[in-house]
Order: C-alpha cells, then sequence, then structure tokens
C-alpha cells in the first residue's frame, strides 16, 4: 500500500532518496508552487482555471512527504502524489472540474492531513476536441475493463487463501500467499481511492501503529503465517512481539472473514454501475504504482516476514504498463513530444523488466528478497528511477498541460 511510513534507519532514508531523486523537477514558470514541510503545506495560488492542473512540488522537510488534492467533502481523495522526498521537486498534474476542493501535505505519509486549504477550480467545464475526446472514452473504458477483471480474479484467491489461513493450513497459505496479492497490487491506487478500504485491506503493522487503527489484512495474516522467532525485529526496529501475539483460531477466522469482506466491497464497488475512472487517475496511477515499489519493495518493507516482496514488486510494474498503455495513443496524438516520451517509457519499461526478470517471474515465483545483495536493490533501484522520470511526465503530457 502506498501510506507508508518509512523505517527509520538511515539506510532505509538513505535508499527511499536514491530511488526517487532523479525524478523529473519542476516546471515553476507554469506550475503551481507548493511548499512542503514537516508541518506545512504551502500552495501559492487558492484558485486555477478548470482543466490539467499543475502543482509544482517542493519537499524543504526532512522527511517524506505526500501532497493530496480532497474533495469538498474532505475525505475523498481526487488525486495524489506520494513518496516525495526530502530536497526533491517535481511536477504533479490532475485535470480538475470546476468547484472546491481542499490541498494538503501529509509528513511521513501517514496521520491527519496537514495545511489543509481550500482550493477553487473557475471557469467552465473543460472542453476537449472529438479525437482526444474518443482517445479519452477508450482509456478509460480500458482501464474500467481491467480494474473490474483484476479485482474478480482477486476475490476468488482471497477466498481460498483465507480459508486455509483460518482452517490452520499454513502450508497452504504460505504457498498462496504472493500470488493472491498480485490482482491487488496492479490496481491497488483504485483501492486506495475508497477512504479505509486499503488500510484495513494491505496496511503493514508499523502503518496502522502509526495511524491507530486495528491492524487487519494480508499483512496482519502474513505475520501469523511467518510467525518471528524471539528477539526478531519489525520493519522499524523495534521488537516483533511488542504488542502483538499469534492469533489463535477465533482470531485467524475473524481476519479471514474481515479481510474476505473488504475485497468483496472492492469488487462491489470497482462493478458498480456508477463507478469510473477519470483520465489523469489512470496516468498518475502508473507513476502511484512506481512510487510503491520505491516506499516499500525495493527497501523489503512490504512483505517483511515472508520476503515475497518481488512478486508484489512486478505486479507494481504490470499494473503501471497497463495504466501506461491505455493512455499511450492519446499521449502519442500530442505530437512527436508525445510519441518520443512513448518510445522513452516503452523502453524503460522493458529495461525494469528485464532486470526484475533476473531474480524470477510472477509465474515460477521469485527469489526471497532477503537473499538479494545491497548491488541487487541498487541495479533495480536505478532501472526504477529511469522509468520514474519519463513516467512522471505523462500525465502533463496527456492533459495537454
Amino acid at each position: 500500500m502506498t501510506r507508508r511510513a518509512l523505517a527509520a534507519s538511515a539506510a532505509v532514508t538513505a535508499l527511499a532518496l536514491a530511488l526517487t531523486g532523479c525524478v523529473a523537477k519542476a516546471d515553476l514558470a507554469s506550475a503551481i508552487a507548493v511548499d512542503i514541510t514537516d508541518d506545512g503545506c504551502a500552495v501559492a495560488a487558492a484558485t486555477a482555471p478548470a482543466g490539467a492542473v499543475t502543482f509544482a512540488l517542493a519537499n524543504n522537510g526532512t522527511d517524506v512527504n505526500e501532497f493530496e488534492i480532497l474533495a469538498d467533502d474532505q475525505l475523498r481523495i481526487v488525486g495524489e502524489k506520494e513518496n516525495v522526498t526530502p530536497g526533491q521537486e517535481i511536477d504533479f498534474t490532475a485535470h480538475l472540474e470546476p468547484g472546491t476542493y481542499y490541498t494538503a501535505c501529509k509528513f511521513q505519509q501517514v496521520g491527519a492531513p496537514i495545511g489543509l486549504a481550500e482550493f477553487t477550480v473557475t471557469g467552465e467545464a473543460s472542453a476537449v476536441s472529438a479525437g482526444d475526446e474518443e482517445l479519452s472514452d477508450q482509456a478509460v473504458t480500458e482501464y474500467l475493463a481491467y480494474v473490474r477483471s483484476q479485482s474478480a480474479e482477486l476475490l476468488p484467491l482471497v477466498e481460498a487463501f483465507a480459508a486455509a489461513y483460518a482452517a490452520g493450513d499454513d502450508e497452504t497459505a504460505r504457498s498462496l500467499f504472493a500470488a493472491t496479492r498480485v490482482p491487488y497490487e496492479r490496481i491497488e491506487p483504485t483501492a486506495e481511492a475508497f477512504g479505509d478500504l486499503d488500510p484495513k485491506i494491505d496496511f503493514r503493522e508499523v502503518d496502522a501503529v502509526a495511524d491507530g487503527l486495528e491492524w487487519t489484512g494480508f499483512h496482519r495474516i502474513e505475520k501469523d503465517l511467518w510467525a518471528p522467532a524471539p528477539g526478531d525485529l519489525n520493519s522499524d526496529g523495534q521488537d516483533a512481539f511488542l504488542d502483538w501475539a499469534p492469533s489463535t483460531p477465533e482470531e485467524r477466522q475473524a481476519y479471514a472473514d474481515g479481510l474476505v469482506a473488504d475485497v468483496t466491497e472492492l469488487h462491489d464497488l470497482v462493478t458498480a454501475d456508477d463507478f469510473t475512472v477519470s483520465l489523469d487517475a489512470i496516468s498518475n496511477g502508473a507513476i502511484a504504482l512506481l512510487d510503491e515499489v520505491a516506499a516499500g519493495k525495493i527497501t523489503g518493507e512490504e512483505d517483511w516476514w515472508s520476503g515475497t516482496d518481488l512478486s508484489d514488486f512486478a505486479a507494481n510494474v504490470q499494473g503501471a504498463g497497463v495504466a501506461f498503455g491505455a493512455v499511450r495513443a492519446l499521449a502519442e496524438s500530442k505530437g512527436d513530444e508525445g510519441t518520443a516520451l512513448a518510445t522513452e517509457i516503452d523502453e524503460q519499461f522493458a529495461a525494469l523488466e528485464a532486470a526484475l526478470a533476473e531474480y524470477g517471474s510472477l509465474e515460477s515465483g521469485f527469489v526471497d528478497y532477503a537473499t538479494l545483495t545491497d548491488a541487487d536493490k541498487k541495479t533495480l533501484s536505478d532501472e526504477v528511477n529511469a522509468l520514474a522520470e519519463p513516467l512522471s511526465q505523462l500525465t502533463a503530457t496527456v492533459l495537454g498541460a
């Protein structure tokens, strides 16, 4: 999941910086400046005309942060850029129709929004050419079908996994864990749009503690299946047995039932007749999935007990590739610049996938993350960086910003 608190160690912080430091810097001349600090989120303008709105984010704080655009209910997230590391400057573009929104930041990507401020979008609803509208409709239709397909694939996998766990068949449950998570990891930004659903399904222990939430979902079950030994530590360096004990059979049943119920709710939401996705949600979702890799998978924090991080990594990359593919034609329709960008993204996807293939595949399985050397992680992080830079330009190109 994306709303992660990074581990406190200097090594993890340094790695996160290395992963995100190469993303393209903001074009400050055409974007609304956002000064992000540990306790502030100063947006230079409170209004903007409808259409593609670009925010030039600059993290002047001491740790990773997140920028959010909230709907008028101050709950629903209509746009977000996660994993903005200290010293980083990056553009974030969202398509906003006329109305009232709120901007905010989230220090360390956990807790309550900081610097919540009203943001007004003025003018008329944005117009697009007939050609752009046709390509936009095609992208939305294609990606919506993909999200629904992945959700339909996820539900029976979760039901089988949860049943094995609740029955105490740990060997079977362990064998199903990585594969069960794949459809979820491919569409995770969509799940995150539904308030507390993603935290219930996919929060790690340190995230739940930081946000004061009950810890449930995949990673609660994971810790039971790969139970720590005395002296083991959580990803934040705390004693693994602090406020935790192996689940009783009754607790296992409750966690299993809860995961199935939450995934069923996700399936019902995305298959509802009135559910749709916006164009910028698709293109921004591609970079959000790369952020997922940088924030947890490459650091080994995601699947801390099972060591199956590379499976999640590969699923995130696949999901990002599908999101890019849905809007590729629209990017290429913008002329030579859009075509060149699409070609570069293609090349970087191929390079990242080739580097990841050195350690296995989703079909045959990946090596345990603990077997990777620092050099291995550096190679993967370099490839993630190389893809993140052109991919971060995709939304602005697609929306014509």
